[in-house]
């Protein structure tokens, strides 16, 4: 049941499932919460999952700016969110622009976080920093969204359908068969605002004009709480990293593991993905006790 929390001057939707230790999940672009509904069933009867909506998308709040809609004030929401639940520690899930934000967040909440998983993702300034022409053709969307507005927004307002279902399609091996037809329903009726476009425009910006300096001055800094790096053994990243090496002096504690399918192996091969998830998970809330 969709539930929402007034924190931190913004309006968060969220469900809660399952009973357990407290794990956060937080989606990507250009999805919602719903993008976590085919991987809970095997998990809720050992965790407590709360799937939220970032701010700027799904049903949560879209404050305007680029400020607005960078990653910290995301991070800030969710450990928000998690106290108004009553949980000052919890595991952070995170998947693409979810998993940037729960990067962040156990960046500047460590103490807050049990343990980090992060889903299909490089780091932010890595891309940035490296890029080469390989990567630059696959993620033309940073720079596509990241343009001055209305342009982007513009554009996709045409037709935000097509626009954010080959996003969907166009990130390693993914049919829309592959997304559950509620899980669509809930993008589309989301992706349909002018609104939304405009805060997932503006979150991308912000990855070029506020997030690159925070993550440059925190190079040196290293999660220390145990973590799980996920990543589609057939998109963008596993073809185009060695995940494991560009996590290695960011993640203290690490374990890497590829799962069948592209970047949105969760919906392509939820059960894989929650066994990965629900061992890891168990292993580490078992050391944490």
């Amino acid at each position: 049941m969709t539930q929402f929390a007034d924190v931190n001057g913004q309006r968060i939707a969220y469900e809660v499932t399952g009973t357990g230790p407290p794990v956060l999940l937080l989606h990507g672009f250009p999805q919602t919460r719903a993008m976590w509904g085919r991987v809970l069933p095997d998990l809720q009867d050992r965790f407590t999952l709360i799937t939220s909506d970032l701010r700027g998308y799904g049903e949560s709040s879209k404050p305007q700016g680029v400020i607005q809609n960078s990653f910290r004030p995301l991070t800030a929401d969710q450990i928000a969110l998690m106290r108004h639940l009553g949980h000052e520690r919890f595991h952070l899930v995170g998947h693409d622009r979810g998993a940037r934000t729960a990067h962040r967040l156990a960046l500047d909440a460590p103490d807050a976080v049990l343990s980090l998983t992060l889903m299909d993702i490089a780091p932010t300034h890595h891309v940035l920093a490296g890029l080469d022409h390989r990567v630059a053709r696959a993620y033309y969307h940073w720079f596509f969204l990241s343009q001055p507005a209305p342009f982007p927004e513009t554009l996709i307002g045409y037709d935000p359908d097509s626009y954010f279902e080959s996003c969907l399609l166009g990130w390693g091996a993914a049919d829309l068969s592959d997304f559950a037809p509620d899980a669509l329903e809930s993008y589309r009726r989301a992706w349909r605002a002018p609104a939304t476009i405009t805060s997932m425009c503006d979150n991308y910006r912000a990855a070029i004009d506020v997030d690159f300096a925070l993550d440059a001055a925190d190079l040196n800094r290293c999660v220390t709480c145990p973590a799980l790096v996920l990543f589609g053994a057939d998109g963008v990243v596993g073809r185009n990293y060695d995940v494991a090496a560009i996590w290695a002096d960011r993640l203290s504690a690490m374990q890497v593991a590829a799962i069948p399918g592209g970047h949105f192996f969760a919906e392509q091969h939820p059960q894989e993905t929650a066994r990965a998830l629900g061992a890891f998970l168990t292993e580490v809330s078992s050391g944490s006790r």
